[in-house]
């Protein structure tokens, strides 16, 4: 039995290599993609420690190379979900009762073998399964999750440290308790970071968890499952299943035992569930914990003091990168009419320059989106906006799904701001651009305020400081991560904490001690040294 008091090594910022010709990181990884191309792997379930295939195997296709096969994953039902439930129950106790420096241990050495012998191959496997360039997946799905790992743990010990008063006689604490029931986990496919820290947060204060991810991250979620068995992860903590939606909410969100949902996706879909447990709350044996980041219309906003170049890079990189498949992508953005020329020419050479293909060649800045689904809604807006006598392609405009899915990055002028695409969240490489008369900057700054539910990521260029001012402070509820001269993306996790409000979610602030104090219940414990023997007071006497 240990008797200290321990402190968890300071947290840093994983770096980012670069992968420049002729470096080691980039010759492991060319071997790494090399390697899970001439492999086909069969991905099972992981429910209470064991591997669980199915009959029902769906294959694993990259975005931008339909032919080619990955491997298939064994689709569950309803009798998985609850395998994996009372997996999570059963495993609960245990684990609860773990000592805190253990289950930081854990973490801690996910973190090491992330960034360390699994670096290339987790990478291979978001650039394959979900269409990354190699920028995009390191800093992703390499050095964010290493983040969260480790600033997670470091968050934990701080969360632990902070005890109450004890005057004389007295002994108070507070005991930071898992929530009493499991967790589920709901994941997205973009970030595949997001996916590993979604099931990993509640997990690392004690909850265990039923994670289910969207099925185009389930090759590189595979990964990471098998770096927390090799990190030492007890079997039942995490449980992971491919399940639809309605098989996954039909027995998790009618089980008394469900005490929190930690979501990252559609707003409409966190609200079909904020609304099912509502529905359900008598039979909850605790108010579950709902912790969601959703949807969002991010916004950049040029005042005509700013650098007409720098807006066009933060638009060229945060609409673009990663083909705008980013919660925080800029998706709208408002121009003055002194500027936009030149902002339009920059912005359109560096389009020209843009390269699109296979994440494996890495000269390739954009790839292909997801799937067809995702293809055919983002390419019906932009053929609705070619048909439009008001709305002029600035840029792009073309699209493709013969050999993988791949839309140009494109850029609409529209004349009306409250235009569908100005307003409606499409999840793609398209930005549009409303140019204002000079004189309506603060207007602007209102109609931007007010167009559309979403409050997500928002930034605004500007020299001067009046103007930043006035932006910052009308704007203060538009962004739940707001930037000032920069792009509206790329939140570093100890550093910029992310979450937005609104129909954007719960504004719970991944990346920092806010989220994980969602996943505990404290105890107050008040211990007496000295108990009173006699119940009057000194009140009670008179003179």
């Amino acid at each position: 039995m240990t008797n200290a008091f321990f402190k968890v090594p300071v947290a840093v910022n994983e770096p980012v290599l670069t992968y420049k010709p002729g470096s080691e990181e980039k010759k492991e990884l060319k071997a790494a993609l090399a390697q899970l191309k001439s492999t086909t792997v069969d991905i099972p379930m992981h429910i209470g420690g064991r591997k669980i295939f199915t009959d029902d195997k769906r294959t694993i296709h990259p975005p931008h190379e339909l032919k080619h096969t990955l491997g298939s994953y064994s689709r569950g039902n309803k009798s998985h979900v609850e395998m994996a439930v009372e997996a999570a129950l059963e495993a609960k106790e245990k684990w609860a009762a773990m000592p805190w420096e253990d289950r930081a241990a854990i973490f801690l050495k996910a973190a090491d073998l992330l960034s360390g012998p699994y670096r290339a191959k987790m990478n291979a496997a978001t650039m394959l399964g979900q269409s990354k360039n190699v920028f995009q997946s390191e800093i992703d799905a390499v050095c964010e999750l290493a983040d969260f790992f480790r600033f997670n743990v470091q968050y934990m010990a701080e969360i632990y440290a902070q005890q109450p008063e004890s005057p004389r006689g007295t002994w108070n604490r507070l005991e930071y308790r898992p929530l009493e029931g499991f967790v589920f986990a709901l994941t997205p496919f973009n970030f595949t970071s997001i996916a590993g820290n979604l099931c990993s947060a509640p997990a690392l204060l004690g909850n265990t968890v039923v994670w289910k991810p969207a099925e185009t991250q389930i090759y590189s979620a595979a990964v990471i499952m098998e770096i927390y068995e090799e990190a030492g992860l007890p079997p039942g903590v995490i449980n992971l299943v491919f399940v639809d939606g309605q098989s996954a909410g039909d027995v998790i969100f009618n089980h008394p035992d469900f005490a929190g949902i930690h979501f990252t996706g559609s707003t409409g879909v966190f609200q079909k569930i904020w609304k099912t447990i509502g529905e359900n709350i008598m039979k909850y044996k605790t108010y579950p914990r709902l912790v969601g980041e959703t949807g969002g219309k991010d916004f950049v906003v040029a005042h005509n003091s700013a650098c007409p170049k720098e807006v066009a890079v933060a638009l060229s990189r945060g609409a673009f990168e990663f083909q705008g498949q980013k919660c925080s992508a800029a998706s709208r953005a408002y121009i003055p009419e002194s500027l936009w020329q030149d902002v339009k020419n920059y912005l359109t050479q560096d389009l020209k320059d843009f390269k699109m293909g296979s994440p494996e060649n890495f000269t390739n800045f954009v790839n292909a989106v997801i799937d067809v689904k995702a293809f055919d809604k983002i390419t019906s807006y932009i053929a609705a906006a070619k048909e439009d006598e008001n709305v002029e392609v600035v840029a792009g405009g073309n699209y493709d799904k013969s050999k993988g899915y791949f839309i140009e990055p494109t850029v609409l002028k529209v004349s009306d701001p409250a235009y569908v695409t100005m307003c409606e969240e499409l999840f793609g490489p398209v930005l549009t651009v409303y140019v204002y008369k000079d004189s309506e900057y603060e207007a602007t700054l209102e109609v931007v305020d007010k167009t559309g539910p979403y409050a997500l990521t928002g930034a605004i260029f500007a020299k001067v400081r009046y103007a930043q001012k006035v932006g910052f402070d009308k704007l203060r509820n538009a962004a739940g991560n707001f930037y000032i001269n920069d792009k509206p993306t790329g939140a570093v996790v100890g550093q910029q904490p992310f979450g937005g409000a609104r129909a954007s979610g719960t504004n719970d602030k991944a990346g920092s001690m806010l989220n994980l104090y969602r996943w505990i219940s404290a105890r107050t414990i008040k211990e007496n040294f000295v108990s009173p023997k006699d119940y009057r007071y000194p009140f009670l006497t008179e003179e």
